[in-house]
């Protein structure tokens, strides 16, 4: 494997249910996602798309094939090592935000590195730069149901980039965010990818999938590879055909 390889999926395969209900959600998918990459992923509505990222994460398992993270065989790891892997080194943005209710924004975005052993004043401090990061400073200390929708996805990227996250997975992560805001978000993205980390993107924006290394497609769970930085972004028809 390269050494700046993050993630390495080899003939992953992921089947839901059994019998008449089976269901092939991803198809023999090799993806491979290097440090300073960013990869657009594309596809209709049920292709895939959720399901690949949950794998790349450690939050599913594959039915078949194989997933590893900086070099690292997840199916050899255990719960407590995906545990750890998932609050030291992979960086979530979910379209449900998952923010807990009973926290303010900081301590949402704390939350991680303290479960991980950081002291409490270090995680807050790591938590506060990542919210100003996502413009968020004057939230820190209101609960989600405080916050607009818009300002709890941003919460919920902010918590996905703190710490020093080497594997960025974000599903559509601008989704109720307006598009000044997403194109920051986005920047942000580019950025830490730039400065070493990799990241998978699921989106449904053309315009979003150009700041993109690569764009690839899944369609009927298989993963088709679209298109280089240097091509012309795809046109709605190209993402969804």
């Amino acid at each position: 494997m390269s050494a700046d390889r993050i993630l390495t999926m080899s003939g992953v395969g992921r089947v839901h249910g059994k019998g008449a209900q089976q269901v092939r959600a991803l198809v023999d998918v090799d993806l491979e996602v290097s440090a300073g990459e960013l990869v657009a992923v594309t596809g209709r509505s049920g292709s895939g798309k959720t399901t690949l990222l949950n794998l790349a994460g450690g939050l599913d398992e594959p039915t078949t094939g194989t997933i590893q993270v900086e070099g690292r065989h997840l199916d050899d790891m255990g719960a407590n090592g995906l545990a750890a892997l998932r609050r030291r080194s992979v960086g979530y943005m979910f379209q449900q935000f998952n923010l807990l209710a009973t926290l303010t924004a900081v301590e949402n975005v704390a939350l991680p590195m303290e479960l991980d052993g950081m002291t409490l004043r270090e995680a807050r401090h790591a938590a506060e730069v990542a919210l100003a990061e996502v413009g968020l400073e004057g939230v820190a200390n209101r609960y989600p149901d405080e916050i607009s929708g818009g300002e709890q996805q941003r919460v919920a990227i902010a918590r996905g980039l703190v710490g020093p996250r080497k594997l960025l997975l974000a599903d559509e992560p601008t989704g109720a965010l307006d598009e000044i805001t997403s194109e920051s978000i986005l920047g942000i993205l580019r950025d830490r990818c730039d400065a070493g980390a990799a990241a998978l993107m699921v989106t449904h924006e053309p315009a979003f999938a150009a700041w993109a290394d690569r764009v690839v497609r899944l369609r009927d769970g298989r993963l088709e590879h679209v298109s280089e930085r240097s091509a012309l972004p795809p046109t709605v028809e190209e993402m969804w055909t």
